[in-house]
């Protein structure tokens, strides 16, 4: 890992700021899509995968005026579902030269070198949640096996396009998406939060530039919502919470090249009736309501330093994850769209 920190003339008299002006990259809002907000750490020390045991029950009942001598039964079927791990390494080399000259720049280098190595696994993570480490097995929510995906329509003026679409029809849109992703999880009726996540560019289409317009007849929203207004006050009426989020890596991942927008229900509430309860077999303890994984082994990275010979120091930064895990498939609906 190199380490450029060349030497420097001033004009003196003069004044330095002592605030260092740093890069910044995109925090990326990809997390959000998970049941917690961040990565489960709930692995072991080298394990190799995670096992997920899933039952499914089908009950036959007879019913008529007089008993049965031949009755059927319930059934139960169980199987597991599973994903593989992955170890993340990067390492960090400085000696004592490195120190100093860091130190004339007026940081640390020992901190600066953990950060970036800790940007970079935080970074591989997320590729890792939304794309997997290997997508040919369905790894990463984009590559969800059961996921609905979908192109953006035409509205009604035939526009395809998001800096073009007309701002009522793109929130209906929305709703309609996440109606559907309602419909499938059986939430309809409860409040749940949803999570959407896309790049910047669509964000700031639907939270500043899409002003629903007006019309002949009244609209929600129109000349004095967005498009994220209109559909954070639909929601809102059901008590349903929306978050938005952005990650410009997604930027040409939909089809045939258009940017991606996922949405997706995190997590899910069971469904309950009062008395009569016909989702009876839900009370099965104890039950997953995740519907979006990722697991890993540790809150943060393992470093692990290691003196070299020249009294120079390694520093191993190490971090075991999974891909994105949608074990709920029909909570997630792709949607891709042209800018």
């Amino acid at each position: 890992m190199a380490n450029v920190t060349p030497a420097f003339v001033r004009v003196n008299p003069s004044y330095a700021m002592p605030e260092i002006l740093l890069q910044y990259q995109q925090a990326s809002g990809a997390f959000d899509t998970l049941a917690t907000g961040d990565p489960m750490v709930r692995l072991g020390e080298g394990d190799l995968a995670v096992y997920i045991k899933r039952f499914d029950v089908r009950t036959k009942v007879a019913a008529g005026q007089s008993a049965y001598n031949s009755l059927p039964s319930a059934s139960i079927t169980a199987n597991e579902i599973s994903t593989p791990t992955y170890l993340m390494r990067t390492r960090a080399e400085y000696d004592h030269h490195d120190t100093a000259a860091f130190g004339r720049w007026g940081a640390s280098i020992v901190e600066g070198q953990r950060l970036a190595m800790r940007q970079g696994i935080f970074q591989q993570l997320r590729n890792g949640l939304l794309y997997g480490f290997n997508p040919a097995n369905g790894e990463g929510l984009l590559n969800t096996n059961g996921a609905t995906s979908l192109n953006l329509p035409a509205d009604m003026n035939g526009n395809t396009t998001i800096s073009t679409y007309d701002n009522g029809a793109l929130a209906i849109f929305i709703l309609s998406q996440i109606s559907a992703a309602k419909t499938a999880t059986m939430q309809i009726g409860m409040p749940v939060r949803i999570s959407i996540l896309t790049t910047q560019r669509i964000l700031a289409a639907i939270e500043y530039q899409g002003i629903v317009q007006l019309t002949q007849f009244q609209r929600q929203g129109a000349g004095v919502a967005s498009v994220r207004g209109t559909v954070e006050a639909a929601a809102d009426w059901n008590g349903d919470e929306v978050t938005w989020n952005a990650d410009d890596t997604l930027i040409g991942k939909g089809a045939g090249g258009t940017d991606a927008i996922i949405i997706t229900i995190p997590e899910v509430k069971k469904p309950e009736g009062r008395t009569i309860n016909t989702n009876e077999f839900a009370k099965l303890a104890p039950g997953l309501s995740a519907c979006n994984l990722q697991l890993m082994d540790m809150a943060a990275p393992r470093e692990i330093p290691t003196p070299l010979p020249g009294g120079a120091i390694d520093v191993l930064s190490e971090l075991r994850a999974t891909s994105g895990w949608a074990v709920r498939p029909e909570a997630t609906r792709i949607v891709s769209a042209p800018f």
